[in-house]
């Protein structure tokens, strides 16, 4: 038997190993990058689903193409309706998303405690807000409802306009008896007669209407209010930085999207896929087209007012007792990806803009 001298063997296992790395790292360079993307999504039998723009951005084509060139793909992350909020931040700050479709108030959470995400593209003119009482309330206005029980999911985007509308009607949430629960159990809560009133999305709110159990004291689609809850694209700062190229496709197919879902020939084929919530389509049309906001402009992309608006959420949110301190709206905004997909798809004055 020939035996192999220790010093020959051992340089064979270096050399062994070292091909073994090369071999693995040209493997691990050739598998894509996983770039994931959490969004609301629904059960519909045994199948997954996500309605409204994130269904848009999925089935596009073109997105899909953009990233395979740049050698990565997307990974939709699907998050249940009924905590969105503490559910992205959690994925944002274990590092397991690189991007988010989610709303204003849990993001500014967020950064404040030190988790840095941006808006790479703005969800536009936003969304509504509800307060319900049940049918047979005698509640006339908000200040009816002082020393009321009224369900509000706490750390949601709908807290800051109820916040808003009591503090214009002379009210505290100190004169209302909150009642911190979810959407589906403060829905649960109104009909069982626990709760005086319930804050709500049209998700939550249309489907009670339309059983006969709450009808809408108030709603955020009151002109001038301005108080309309945003959403957008949000990413990862540091993924963004790194990134570029990537971020430009995902805002490229965000920005197409707006503009298909912004022409009205395409409302129907829209609603349908909005109603892959399982809401049906006449209440989704309650929610968007009975509105101050036109259509079209309910789906730009330009940043026109977020920085205000952030602004507000952040003092709001300092006040409430929510963040610790205030920080520069600023540093949540990166606009440069819009101003380059709305140039390169020559929309720069599709939604009124000026160039």
């Amino acid at each position: 038997m020939n035996i192999i001298p220790a010093h020959r063997m051992l340089a064979a296992l270096c050399l062994a190993a070292v091909f073994l790395s090369m071999k693995g790292a040209v493997w691990a360079q050739s598998q894509p990058v996983a770039v994931r993307i959490a969004s609301v999504a629904f059960s519909q039998g045994k199948e997954t689903v996500f309605s409204g723009m994130s269904a848009i951005i999925e089935r596009d084509p073109i997105l899909r193409a953009d990233l395979q060139k740049l050698g990565a793909r997307l990974q939709w992350i699907p998050i249940p309706p009924a905590n969105v909020a503490a559910t992205t931040n959690e994925a944002f700050a274990s590092g397991g998303i690189e991007f988010a479709h989610y709303g204003d108030l849990p993001s500014v959470i967020l950064n404040a405690g030190g988790v840095e995400t941006v808006i790479v593209s703005p969800g536009g003119g936003g969304g509504n807000v509800y307060v319900l009482v049940p049918v047979n309330s005698p509640a006339k206005s908000i200040k009816d409802l002082k020393g009321k029980r009224i369900s509000l999911h706490r750390g949601r985007p709908w807290e800051v306009p109820f916040a808003r509308l009591l503090a214009a009607n002379g009210l505290k949430f100190s004169d209302v008896r909150i009642k911190n629960l979810n959407p589906q159990a403060g829905a649960s809560a109104l009909a069982a007669g626990d709760v005086e009133a319930h804050v709500a999305l049209s998700s939550d709110t249309f489907p009670l209407v339309e059983k006969g159990i709450g009808k809408i004291l108030w709603s955020s689609k009151t002109p001038g209010q301005n108080w309309k809850i945003h959403a957008g694209l949000w990413g990862s700062r540091a993924f963004v930085q790194r990134n570029p190229a990537i971020t430009q496709a995902l805002v490229n197919s965000h920005v197409r999207a707006a503009y298909w879902v912004s022409r009205k020939e395409n409302l129907d084929e829209f609603l349908r896929l909005a109603a892959r919530s399982g809401q049906p389509e006449d209440l989704i049309r309650k929610e968007y087209l009975d509105d101050s906001i036109p259509w079209k402009e309910h789906w730009s992309p330009l940043y026109s007012g977020v920085l205000e608006h952030y602004h507000g959420i952040i003092s709001y949110s300092k006040s409430a007792g929510l963040i610790r301190k205030e920080f520069d709206a600023a540093r949540l905004i990166d606009s440069q990806f819009v101003e380059r997909a709305l140039k390169e798809q020559k929309l720069q004055a599709y939604w009124g803009r000026k160039e």
